[in-house]
């Protein structure tokens, strides 16, 4: 006799079920092997707490939908919203070594493209991470700046920016930087745009615009102008590129990059990270 054909959501279900087993795997493994990373982890923080630390670092949160599917998770946002989790760890990471700076990087530009099904569930995460961020840290030690493209978000997301800059604009200590609906080359268009007319205004005649254009200039149009460059940038989920990911302020930052799926990105990771930093030896080009 032939053997019986699988349907489609049979053949579903059992990819389903083998994920869940990979899942469960992995969380025993993690479960036995943790007072070893505990141990390690303290004794790395140690090390890099006593060589040069990056005054700013930044992160691409990357590859929260394939740590979901990794791990056996069905409902779309599921991964976001453990990405979404993991910042309140880098926040806590960041303060113990004594990074002062933080930015991350969140929604590009071109995930707004993405399928409506997809897209409203990550939204609707990051309107309600800033919210309990706003509620945690207002009157506290923590600033929260976002930066981006705003127009194009629905107007729930865009009052939860409002709301977390204002209840944490008087705040001192780390400053968390945000991008969102962000795109690295947009934000080199609004920053010429920007500074062009402020020349405007100020009665610059048109043939002597372009001579207003200089770095010094065009870097305080910056959506992060008054934040000192990223000393070191980390992407996690294994891709090796930038994306577009602070093009201007990136150009001498240290470049780190890791396999580790940014939900299951651990302290043990960005001390690694740090170390490597400690590692190099800065030329800034010369």
């Amino acid at each position: 006799m032939r053997p019986v054909a699988s349907t489609p959501s049979e053949v579903a279900r059992s990819a389903h079920r083998r994920l869940r087993h990979v899942g469960l795997l992995r969380s025993v493994r993690v479960a036995l092997l943790a007072p070893v990373y505990a141990g390690y982890t303290r004794q790395l923080r140690g090390q890099v707490e006593r060589g040069p630390l990056p005054a700013h670092v930044a992160v691409i949160l990357d590859g929260n939908r394939r740590w979901a599917t990794a791990t056996g998770l069905v409902e779309v946002s599921a991964g976001h919203r453990a990405g979404a989790d993991k910042l309140d760890e880098l926040i806590d990471w960041c303060v113990r070594v004594g990074v002062r700076q933080v930015t991350v990087w969140a929604l590009s530009q071109e995930n707004l493209a993405r399928p409506p099904a997809q897209l409203g569930g990550l939204l609707d995460v990051l309107a309600d991470k800033l919210d309990a961020l706003a509620e945690l840290h207002r009157g506290q030690s923590l600033q929260i700046r976002v930066v981006g493209r705003h127009a194009e978000l629905p107007p729930r997301l865009r009052a939860s920016i409002a709301t977390v800059e204002a209840a944490t604009a008087a705040n001192t200590g780390l400053r968390l930087t945000i991008a969102l609906a962000y795109s690295g080359r947009d934000e080199l268009v609004d920053a010429a745009r920007s500074l062009v007319r402020q020349l405007a205004a100020e009665g610059t005649s048109p043939g002597r615009i372009a001579d207003g254009i200089t770095h010094d200039a065009l870097a305080q149009h910056l959506y992060t102008a008054g934040v000192p460059d990223p000393d070191l940038i980390i992407r996690t989920s294994g891709e090796l590129r930038l994306s577009g990911f602070l093009p201007w302020q990136g150009t001498h930052s240290e470049l780190y990059f890791t396999d580790v799926y940014w939900p299951a990105f651990r302290e043990l990771d960005f001390l690694r990270a740090l170390r490597s930093f400690q590692q190099r030896g800065r030329r800034y080009g010369r």
